[in-house]
């Protein structure tokens, strides 16, 4: 059943179309637990439904952390356009100024492929996801996977398109490569700039990017898999990141991802030209609409305007989020991935527009 914690809720609306999507996801749709955090100019508030470990039963926690997959790209996206804006790096600039012979080989070449192509995934690089057996990674969840190595995985194929910038494709390797170029520039990890550059400025004592470490600090929810239609759930919350790296291995909660997407949208976090530069998108080609700017998408809303945000699957987790401009943000967390029903990716993304929709300022519906 859903329950909103003690956070006072904002909404507009009586939010009764979001609980019946939580609702939805923790029966219909097969996931355990789930979690919605929603905030405008008024304040946030906190809705969760189903449970967050299916032995104990014990409810999913309003205050709870999870893995976020790739909602980890905007983050390194924001932190390669600050170095942008400290000239110290060109969006147009090939990727072999920062990474020499990095990037070649199979019709691979980082001296054609831009910094800008890596974060709009219009790079043509083929993605290393789709090189591993995810049979393989749940068998030894533990594993340390070392970043060069996942690169050159998917280097030993060709590119998915002949002429980088001309196609869209989204490629997990392109943020290896960003977080690789982070490095290279500032001297110290990608996961140490984000602390210092966003995770420190903004007060997210919930985010954390944790390199081999296997566990989530603090209040969370197990996260589980399903292999098969009907196979039972598998846990798989204790697992090592360095899988994803800088595509996608960080942990937050819905309260500091809404705080995070809301600074960023509203400019708290960029200068106006780099920020600019991350909303100018190109169309990802889908039925949907949704365009790709640089580490952040565009979808419009059912309520009107645009949202700008990302989604994000790892093992045992998927979320989405968006901000407006105007001031308003959501995030979802269900806490199974792979193994939810087909319906569970659409469900997630019409809680995170109702839970913008519903924050809508009342002069403007």
């Amino acid at each position: 059943m859903a329950k909103t914690s003690n956070a006072p809720s904002t909404h507009t609306a009586d939010g009764t179309q979001l609980r019946a999507l939580m609702h939805r996801l923790t029966t219909a749709d097969g996931a355990p637990g789930a979690l919605v955090a929603t905030r405008d100019r008024r304040g946030s508030a906190v809705l969760t439904s189903g449970v967050a470990d299916v032995d104990s039963q014990a409810p999913v926690r309003g205050d709870s952390r999870f893995r976020i997959g790739s909602m980890t790209k905007p983050f390194v996206a924001t932190v390669v356009l600050q170095l942008v804006g400290e000239h110290r790096v060109d969006l147009d600039a090939p990727v072999e100024h920062y990474l020499p012979g990095v990037v070649r080989g199979h019709g691979n070449d980082g001296r054609v492929i831009t910094v800008r192509m890596l974060l709009q995934h219009t790079s043509g690089l083929p993605d290393y996801l789709e090189y591993l057996n995810p049979q393989d990674i749940l068998k030894d969840p533990l594993a340390h996977h070392y970043t060069r190595d996942l690169v050159n995985l998917a280097l030993a194929h060709p590119p998915t398109f002949e002429k980088p910038g001309s196609e869209w494709h989204y490629s997990n390797t392109n943020y290896l490569l960003a977080g690789m170029l982070i490095e290279k520039v500032t001297g110290h990890s990608y996961g140490e700039e984000i602390r210092r550059r966003i995770i420190e400025p903004l007060g997210l004592h919930d985010t954390s990017v944790p390199g081999d470490a296997t566990s989530i600090p603090g209040p969370h929810p197990r996260g589980y898999v399903r292999t098969g239609e009907d196979a039972p759930l598998m846990d798989i919350t204790a697992f090592n990141p360095s899988i994803a790296g800088a595509s996608g291995e960080m942990i937050s909660s819905g309260s500091d991802l809404i705080r995070f997407l809301g600074a960023l949208v509203r400019g708290k976090l960029l200068p106006p030209t780099q920020l600019t530069a991350m909303m100018k998108t190109r169309s990802t080609g889908s039925d949907d609409g949704r365009e790709y700017g640089l580490g952040l998408e565009s979808r419009t809303l059912p309520c009107g305007g645009l949202y700008w945000g990302h989604g994000g699957d790892i093992f045992g987790y998927q979320t989405a989020g968006g901000a407006t401009a105007d001031g308003r943000q959501a995030t979802v967390m269900t806490n199974v991935d792979p193994g939810g029903r087909d319906a569970q990716d659409d469900d997630i993304e019409a809680a995170v527009q109702t839970g913008l929709c519903e924050g809508r300022p009342a002069h403007s519906q």
